[in-house]
């Protein structure tokens, strides 16, 4: 199964199936990752002590979270250099059952009742191993659906990806907001915390399932007929030859995580803590904004296509302060409708949809993965892994700390746009898909 090489021919039925299952697959993965913000609360009720004051107990169990992207690069920089080795392929597939384990483990480990301060520790431990799952995920779904998409669609594809990739976030926030509903706080407290975890591993293997239908990418593939151009340590040939790529590759990941950051993990939590939401409204109000960002996505990979990348970005950027003001104005000053304003906010942070195709071609296709996996993990975890933690404790001094960080990170987006340039050297897809 192969897309087609004609970089001006629409996607047909099978590009279609191929961009669904590798964005399906890497939905149940992001699930399995995610799940743990939107229990944030009940499990730092769980796995610390009970005298612990309750911000304390918020931001140790937040940094735990934290802890899983701080390891993404670990496991991220190995299997990249696998996936441009030895093919995508195997790579994106092998990611979801190192994320589905430990998540099945999480949902089965005794707490802090049971095993004393054991128990934050195990849970630190499988938090790490599911970060080093998640970096080699994201790098390589990226290639895989680039690799396979006709030039002029890339942006469209990348932000259906993008979009299946966002739908895990979705998945986590309607199973916390049915089970807030089907649940007491202390049914959740007592049992009902381990059924989404539970969850995690008949996903994961689900994931597997659907990714066995997949093909190799044919830009790998006459990448392999080519063994003389290919790196043998691609890492090695992204520090030596594309060093004036990694600042610019890093920022536009900071952009992208933000706005993921801001919306999906800070806000539900916010939501309950600040403005005093019941769980159950918080995490519905969280889905909308969720499902708002999937389509967000689809239309900003399709903007990308229309207008260019550059433009792309400098107007996504411009939009991710003004939607994250608008939600919290309405959270701030009472609104009537606050689902509208997070479904506003949603579409708004299409920059998400965005930054993939950027990246994607500002590494030609033999060092690809190892050279978005290095920026784009090392990135993300510095950024993801503070920047939760600073909001929520700078919060209380100043409520609309969400949107004037967001307006800081625009103008980094925007002035992205005129460092992020693609690969100097003639892509290996270029030339395929002219061949083609």
């Amino acid at each position: 199964m192969t897309m087609n090489t004609n970089q001006s021919t629409p996607l047909t039925r099978t590009d279609y199936k191929t961009l669904g299952l590798a964005a399906l697959g890497g939905a149940l993965e992001i699930y399995d990752f995610i799940i743990f913000a939107f229990f944030a609360t009940t499990l730092s009720k769980l796995f610390f002590p009970p005298d612990m004051p309750e911000w304390l107990r918020l931001l140790q169990t937040f940094g735990i979270f934290a802890t899983g992207y701080l390891a993404r690069p670990m496991g991220g920089i190995l299997m990249a250099h696998f996936a441009d080795v030895l093919g995508r392929k195997q790579v994106f597939s092998l990611t979801i059952l190192l994320m589905a384990g430990p998540c099945l483990l999480i949902g089965l480990m005794p707490t802090y009742a049971d095993i004393g301060i054991l128990a934050p520790l195990i849970l630190l431990s499988l938090r790490i191993l599911q970060g080093a799952a998640v970096g080699g995920e994201v790098p390589s779904a990226w290639s895989f659906v680039a690799e396979h998409a006709p030039l002029r669609h890339r942006g469209y594809a990348l932000g259906v990806l993008q979009a299946g990739l966002t739908f895990g976030y979705l998945l986590g926030a309607l199973t916390a907001t049915f089970l807030a509903r089907v649940f007491t706080p202390q049914e959740m407290l007592d049992y009902g915390w381990r059924i989404p975890f539970l969850l995690g591993g008949p996903f994961g293997l689900i994931g597997v399932w659907l990714r066995r239908w997949l093909s190799e990418t044919p830009v790998f593939l006459a990448m392999r007929e080519r063994q003389a151009e290919r790196a043998a340590y691609p890492l090695l040939d992204v520090l030596r030859r594309h060093k004036a790529t990694l600042l610019p590759a890093a920022a536009l990941t900071c952009v992208l995580t933000s706005a993921v950051v801001v919306l999906v993990v800070v806000t539900p939590t916010l939501l309950q803590q600040r403005f005093g939401m019941h769980a159950d409204h918080a995490f519905a109000l969280s889905s909308v904004g969720i499902v708002f960002l999937n389509i967000g996505c689809v239309i900003a990979g399709r903007v990308c296509d229309r207008i260019g990348q550059r433009r792309s970005l400098i107007l996504y950027s411009a939009l991710l302060p003004v939607g994250v003001a608008v939600l919290y104005g309405s959270l701030i000053g009472g609104w009537a409708w606050p689902s509208l304003a997070y479904a506003f906010a949603g579409l708004c942070c299409g920059i998400v949809g965005v930054v993939p195709s950027i990246m994607v071609g500002m590494y030609p296709a033999d060092v690809r993965v190892s050279g978005i996996s290095f920026t784009y993990n090392i990135a993300y975890s510095i950024w993801a892994s503070v920047t939760p933690l600073l909001l929520i404790a700078a919060m209380p001094w100043n409520h609309w700390i969400c949107v004037l960080y967001c307006a800081a990170v625009a103008l980094v987006g925007i002035f992205c746009a005129r460092s992020a340039r693609p690969a100097r050297e003639p892509l290996l897809d270029e030339a395929l898909y002219q061949r083609g």
